[in-house]
């Protein structure tokens, strides 16, 4: 059965992102299939692609490399919280270099990882970019550390304790 938008609205299962998976691969066009429906103005279309890029390996995502801008436009953009944990999902596993860093971007990424309104899946998205981005430098890491050591934890999921944990222990990558 082909992609389709329509065929996308109807996905909501693990096995259907899978199967749309399998077929984005047989074609062998990861960056046409996405720019085709990732920024789709239907979030329904959008979660559905992006959810089936997701199953894909960090090699075949790499073609989306071209459009790192786009997926974080769209991250910070979306009103959908599918829509932006799953592209936040996408950006993670995209290579990114220290010509990449978007000051705009990590300012969204430290809002978005403290918002305890957030839910903990784009909180630890969020963290784990952010933690990239300092990375290039000193500076930054030290204020990306202040901030989590400030945050009250008590008020955060296990997985967003745990992330912050590894990072302040410096046993996170």
């Amino acid at each position: 059965m082909a992609i389709t938008s329509e065929r996308l609205k109807q996905t909501f299962s693990e096995g259907g992102a899978q199967e749309i998976y399998q077929e984005v691969k047989a074609n062998g066009d990861f960056l046409g299939f996405a720019r085709r429906y990732v920024f789709d103005s239907d979030y329904r279309v959008a979660r559905s692609a992006l959810w089936g890029l997701t199953k894909a390996k960090d090699e075949e995502l790499s073609e989306l490399q071209v459009i790192l801008n786009e997926l974080t436009d769209q991250a910070m953009q979306t009103e959908n919280s599918s829509v932006r944990r799953l592209t936040l999902n996408i950006i993670e596993r995209l290579k990114m270099d220290e010509d990449d860093l978007r000051t705009d971007f990590l300012d969204f990424c430290f809002e978005h990882m403290v918002s305890i309104e957030e839910f903990p899946g784009i909180q630890t998205h969020c963290m784990k970019l952010a933690y990239r981005m300092c990375s290039f430098y000193p500076e930054l890491m030290d204020e990306l550390k202040r901030t989590l050591e400030a945050i009250e934890i008590d008020y955060y999921k296990p997985a967003v304790k745990s992330l912050r944990k590894r990072i302040l222990s410096g046993k996170y990558k």
